[in-house]
């Protein structure tokens, strides 16, 4: 009798076992989860600051090749219309904040600060062009 007992085989986990296996996929989920769903903010930021260097580009082309700044009559549509040109495509959007394509100008040459509700803000005595919120004041 003794030694049916012990050429008995385990066909399956215990339940210890499995709990076990449980809570370790749920400490691995806890963990991984917010990496993987802050993803979609880290690929709006990215980009965003690639449209703004796009931008910055575009308007030092602009100054280089017309010995001016673009967006002298000091209009969003000025602007756009002086970049259109040197830009491949519409004019970028900021994904990040006051997402969109609007453009705040100024036109005292005095360091840009984010505010109101465009997207981007742009200087026209300075040049400065930035991203029109504070997640961006920064770059």
């Amino acid at each position: 009798m003794n030694s049916h007992y012990r050429t008995r085989r385990r066909n399956g986990f215990t339940l210890v076992e499995l709990v076990i296996v449980i809570l370790i996929l749920g400490i691995l989920a806890a963990v991984a989860a917010p990496r993987m769903f802050d993803t979609a903010t880290n690929a709006r930021t990215s980009a965003t600051r690639h449209s703004l260097s796009v931008v910055r580009d575009t308007v030092q082309l602009y100054r280089a090749q017309n010995g001016a700044l673009p967006g002298e009559l000091g209009t969003e549509a000025d602007l756009k219309a002086d970049l259109a040109t040197m830009l491949s495509g519409p004019f970028p959007r900021a994904e990040v904040g006051n997402s969109g394509d609007t453009v705040r100008i100024q036109t005292s040459g005095a360091n840009l600060t984010p505010s109101g509700v465009q997207s981007w803000a742009y200087d026209t005595v300075s040049g400065q062009f930035i991203v029109n919120h504070a997640t961006g004041a920064g770059w």
